[in-house]
């Protein structure tokens, strides 16, 4: 079947009218129900890797935010070989291969997560190649940017892009609802701990079965359950007891701190030390569930994606070499839509990735605290559905305007996270407004996305293959948005209980990003109105 399409010229009225529509949106349909599962592969371990303590997997919380961010520094390292290998393979092929290789993560995910002895350099490996769905993006994108003309560029952009990125929502929806069903395998019993449970169990047994139950485990659990612990709590409680002994302290604690750190435990050890307290306790819940299911059911849609897109794509003939796509980097215009689309697509991509470990890590010790997975798709959805509705609005408004209100929205955000102690928590009643937040930041990246897509082609008008470039580009670097916000969200909640240092981070970030696409391509006069 031939690949290469003899000639395109979309800004033709005649062809587009007679051929060209046709043509590319039928590559945009295709293209952007393989870019959904690209997401959502991608987002896997994000939302699997909540379940795995529960399960009997003996991960660190370090070990866990980990496994998040993996796929985000791998995908922004294929983007960035995505972003060459379209002018040279061309749709068909890209795309087409692309879909296939997403079969390794979503078959050998299914296997790993059956056997609680499978080591965790397995589970690394796995998430390296989830990010075979994020590096995708970086073709998919510029090759619907060169099927369009330039007035629907941004419409098209946004649809594909936004409804792209609803596979992050449906990786986060399907899982909880698949967890019940069986596509291959026995079924595994998930753990979980009451934390308001707990403290009755702590109150209705004696201080000295307590202290038996935790003097005879090991001293290297009995010291990762009483690093859960504040250490001036740790300090005062030494000091008043006049013993450096794990177990003497451990039974001194307050109920709160003593049932909290519990429930921080491993569920399955958790369930262990209560148990032994207080055999018939009502603190651990169990349940049956087909966690392998949530990465063998990408399998057949995958396969069905790959065969529609051999079947009815077509390549562009543009072939050039890497070596002459390499003149992006000598426009400084690269290097801040680089900036811009970080603080967009970044911040969107980041909070995704670590949304679930968030609520599980802030607000998991608190009684009825909540199910991350229950909440977290609502993000990730609420920024998809912005950024499809935004791509229209950018095609009538320009991009430049939306990006800069997408900086000033997420600031704000940053700002009311950090000042109302919504990611350092005192209590349950803090989470609605935690939620409420994180959405509205979610909603302003997707309105930034669509903005910054609207901006580059304009940016770069006299040189369309640079445009598609450039957009590769950007994404290969906001790709490595999960891996930033994961990796430091998480480092800054094992050192201190909190990510506010983090955050104070992102809003400065943000306003340097804001005043760059404002003074470049939003004001009055400016360089590259878009």
């Amino acid at each position: 079947m031939k690949t290469w399409l003899d000639n395109w010229e979309p800004e033709n009225e005649k062809f587009w009218n007679e051929t060209g529509s046709k043509i590319a949106w039928r590559t945009l349909i295709i293209t952007t129900l393989s870019l959904i599962m690209s997401f959502g592969s991608w987002f896997m371990m994000s939302v699997i890797a909540v379940k795995l303590p529960g399960l009997g997997f003996s991960f660190t919380k370090d070990q866990l935010f980990w496994l998040v961010a993996i796929p985000g520094l791998a995908a922004g390292f294929l983007r960035i070989i995505h972003t060459f290998i379209l002018p040279i393979f061309g749709t068909r092929h890209v795309v087409t291969f692309a879909t296939l290789l997403k079969l390794i993560p979503a078959i050998g995910v299914g296997f790993a997560v059956m056997d609680t002895n499978t080591p965790y350099w397995v589970f690394v490996l796995l998430a390296i190649t989830t990010g075979f769905g994020g590096g995708d993006f970086s073709s998919f994108m510029p090759s619907t940017s060169l099927f369009f003309p330039k007035r629907l560029k941004g419409t098209a952009l946004g649809i594909q892009a936004g409804i792209g990125n609803f596979g992050v929502s449906l990786a986060q929806f399907i899982t909880p609802l698949i967890l019940s069903v069986s596509i291959y395998g026995a079924s595994s019993v998930f753990t979980s701990i009451d934390a308001k449970n707990t403290q009755i169990v702590l109150k209705d047994s004696t201080v000295e079965k307590q202290k038996e139950v935790f003097a005879a485990l090991d001293v290297k659990t009995q010291n990762s359950i009483l690093a859960t612990v504040k250490k001036q709590v740790l300090d005062s409680v030494s000091a008043v007891t006049h013993s450096k002994e794990n177990h003497e302290i451990f039974s001194a604690l307050p109920i709160k701190e003593k049932s909290k750190a519990i429930a921080s435990a491993n569920p399955k050890l958790a369930a262990q030390i209560l148990h032994k307290i207080s055999p018939k306790n009502e603190a651990v819940k169990t349940t049956d569930i087909y966690i392998q299911s949530a990465a063998f059911w990408y399998t057949g849609f995958l396969l069905g994606l790959a065969l529609v897109s051999w079947l009815f794509l077509k390549s562009i003939p543009m072939r050039v070499s890497v070596k002459e796509q390499m003149d992006i980097f000598k426009n400084k215009h690269t290097w801040y839509c680089t900036i811009t689309y970080l603080m967009t697509f970044g911040t969107f991509a980041g909070l995704a990735a670590a949304f679930p470990l968030m609520i599980k890590f802030l607000y998991g010790d608190f009684a009825n605290a909540p199910d991350p997975l229950v909440y977290a798709f609502y993000g990730p959805l609420i920024g998809s559905a912005s950024r499809v509705l935004f791509g229209f609005v950018a095609d009538k408004v320009g991009g430049a305007i939306l990006t800069t209100i997408t900086g000033l929205g997420i600031i704000a955000g940053t700002i009311i996270l950090v000042t109302q102690g919504l990611v350092a928590p005192t209590s349950m009643d803090q989470f609605p407004l935690f939620v409420g937040v994180m959405l509205m930041m979610f909603f302003f990246t997707g309105v930034g996305n669509a903005g910054t897509f609207r901006q580059f082609p304009i940016i770069f008008s006299e040189n369309q293959r640079q445009a598609a470039g450039v957009i590769g580009w950007t994404a290969a670097i906001a790709a490595f948005g999960p891996f930033i916000f994961s990796i430091l969200i998480g480092s800054n909640i094992g050192s201190n209980g909190s990510a506010n240092q983090f955050f104070i981070g992102l809003i400065l970030f943000c306003i340097l990003a804001t005043g760059i696409n404002w003074w470049f391509y939003n004001r009055k006069g400016c360089e590259k109105p878009s």
